[in-house]
């Protein structure tokens, strides 16, 4: 499962792709298709509802993310538990550079014990 950093839908789909997640230009249909759902067939994105669903916290924004990770690993996401989950991901990215380069990346992978 991931907990990635979605300010818009689009940033959401250029992520799962940039990560490796999906091919150049898959991602989009699997997302339409659900396979990024809670027990959908791919990696599950932001069981959280993502940043969208939390109103973009600025500063707060890992920390939402961490927890999220926390909450499913430990099997305490009531309504959105990830079956299972073994691995978590954060990616978190902020400021821009140049007028278009992202100037912060954190990624952060937590596992289950």
């Amino acid at each position: 499962m991931v907990e990635l950093h979605d300010a818009t839908s689009a940033e959401e789909l250029y992520a799962l792709e940039s990560l490796g997640f999906f091919a150049p230009g898959e991602a989009g249909p699997a997302t339409v298709a659900g396979d990024t759902d809670v027990g959908g067939r791919g990696v599950c994105v932001n069981p959280s509802g993502g940043l969208v669903a939390r109103g973009h916290p600025l500063g707060a924004t890992g920390i939402c993310q961490i927890a999220e990770l926390v909450h499913q690993l430990r099997g305490t996401a009531s309504g959105r538990q990830v079956p299972e989950p073994r691995l978590g991901l954060a990616v978190n990215t902020g400021g821009i550079m140049a007028g278009r380069d992202t100037a912060l990346v954190a990624v952060h992978v937590l596992e289950r014990a």
